[in-house]
């Protein structure tokens, strides 16, 4: 009786370990297919064309109402991911930026050390693109993280000055023609061809000078070797003359003397042969000393002619270099920026100045041909009242004057038409950088301005003295207030 009712006992904990272990897989199989979609979620989140190769320009527009980044070239979209952006109190701020440094592998100084791959900055006061946890909402101080292994790829496809555009809602480039839009100057493109050119030719010149200057500096090396031979079978001579005069003097015996008279006029003709090779490489040393100092002055005018010349060649393909006009109603002013330098500023008019004109990024494309004109897109990130980019542009008037100081246009270059006014947060070595004053700014009004007086737009592949090094290139008293 005992034992029937063990046994039974002992078959109901059975019973009962077994759906408890069989509720334990269902749950971990679960689990783990949660994980993998999740995870499918996560890469599927990713998109990018791998049809073709970017073309210029590549611009990367972020919604923060969609938590999402697209990158454009001028063809179309060609990555997207999601981003996490400022949480409420510290938001991203709305507006129109550019990248202005690039660290590969930087860390916060401000949150812990917090590792930022792939850092893209677009301000001083420390806002930037990085790779960083999504958790699938704005999460971030102020930064747009991105996927990882999107903030690398889109790391290695920029270049400083890359336009960023962060948009209230999700916006898109399109195609547009005005008589305003800018065109290249006839003739600068030759005028830089001619320049580089002409450096090009003062740099063979100089290298030859050089290489010259190397010939005759080893010709006066061979003839002060000959020269010294000379001297030295010269005193030989002198020597063995000395001691066949001797020799003559203390000789008794007529044999003796004749024998020491015949070596006394053989030691003489040696000295005379001494003093002719002595006297000739003495000359030629002189003779290349003489080319010498003529070579080298002649190096050194080419390299001082080279020098200007490259100087000249990078003023002039520096008026080639993208520019960036911004046209402000709020001060009714035009103001013109190339490689993260002013150029000048001067005063327009928009008609109907009280009235919002919004806020419209335009950007030089790529030509379809060598002798094709410039095509344009325009991003509008505010359009009040149904102005929209065309619209825009017929309410404004710039001075001819004014056009005729502004540099010819390349590819890259963009016209920003804006209520606003440049915020303060363009400066040195910064492109115009626009706020939306109607939209939360926390996370750069808590963040102290700074910025780095070495950064050079043409930075390519070196973002500033020690890439990759945070610490080395700014210092640590200019790191203060960064994150």
């Amino acid at each position: 009786m005992t034992s029937g009712r063990v046994n039974a006992r002992r078959k109901q904990m059975w019973a009962k370990s077994a759906g408890l272990a069989a509720a334990a897989l269902t749950a971990l199989i679960t689990i783990e297919s949660q994980a993998d979609a999740r995870g499918s979620r996560r890469e599927t989140a990713i998109e990018s064309v791998q049809s073709r190769d970017p073309g210029e320009p590549i611009m990367a527009i972020v919604s923060l109402r969609d938590q999402r980044v697209t990158v454009y070239d001028k063809h179309g979209w060609i990555m997207r991911a999601p981003v996490s952006s400022g949480q409420r109190g510290r938001e991203t701020p709305a507006g129109i930026f550019s990248v202005i440094q690039k660290d590969a592998d930087h860390h916060s100084n401000l949150y812990d050390d917090a590792y930022m791959p792939n850092m893209q900055r677009i301000t001083w006061s420390g806002i930037a693109l990085h790779g960083g946890p999504l958790p699938g909402y704005a999460a971030s101080h102020g930064c747009v993280r991105l996927p990882y292994e999107f903030a690398a790829d889109l790391f290695g496809l920029t270049e400083l000055g890359l336009r960023v555009i962060v948009a209230p809602s999700e916006v898109a480039p399109e195609d547009i023609t005005h008589p305003l839009l800018f065109q290249a100057k006839p003739g600068d493109g030759a005028v830089a061809a001619a320049r580089v050119a002409e450096a090009n030719d003062a740099t063979r010149k100089a290298d030859e000078a050089r290489r010259a200057a190397g010939a005759a500096f080893r010709d006066q090396m061979r003839t002060m070797t000959a020269s010294r031979v000379a001297e030295n079978l010269k005193n030989r001579a002198d020597t063995q003359l000395a001691a066949a005069e001797t020799a003559l003097a203390s000789a008794t015996s007529d044999e003796a003397k004749q024998q020491a008279e015949d070596a006394r006029t053989k030691a003489a003709a040696g000295v005379s042969d001494a003093e002719a090779q002595s006297l000739a490489a003495k000359a030629d040393l002189q003779t290349t000393a003489d080319a010498l100092a003529a070579a080298r002055a002649a190096a050194e005018t080419a390299e001082t002619t080279r020098a200007a010349a490259a100087d000249t060649a990078r003023q002039a393909q520096r008026q080639l270099a993208p520019v960036s006009v911004l046209i402000s109603r709020k001060t009714q002013k035009l103001y013109v920026r190339q490689s993260f330098e002013p150029i000048f500023d001067a005063p327009i008019t928009i008609a109907d100045p009280d009235r919002p004109i919004g806020t419209h990024v335009f950007t030089a494309m790529e030509r379809a041909s060598a002798d094709a004109p410039l095509r344009w897109n325009v991003v509008t990130l505010e359009s009040p009242q149904g102005d929209d980019a065309k619209a825009a542009l017929d309410r404004i008037s710039i001075p001819q004057d004014v056009l005729d100081r502004i540099p010819g246009v390349s590819p890259r270059s963009s016209l920003i038409v804006t209520d606003e006014p440049p915020s303060s947060e363009t400066g040195k070595g910064t492109d115009f950088v626009i706020l939306l004053s109607d939209q939360p700014q926390g996370g750069i009004k808590f963040r102290k301005h700074s910025y780095s007086p070495e950064i050079s737009y043409y930075g390519g592949a070196t973002y500033g003295r020690q890439p990759g090094n945070f610490m080395t290139y700014w210092g640590p008293q200019s790191r203060q207030g960064f994150w």
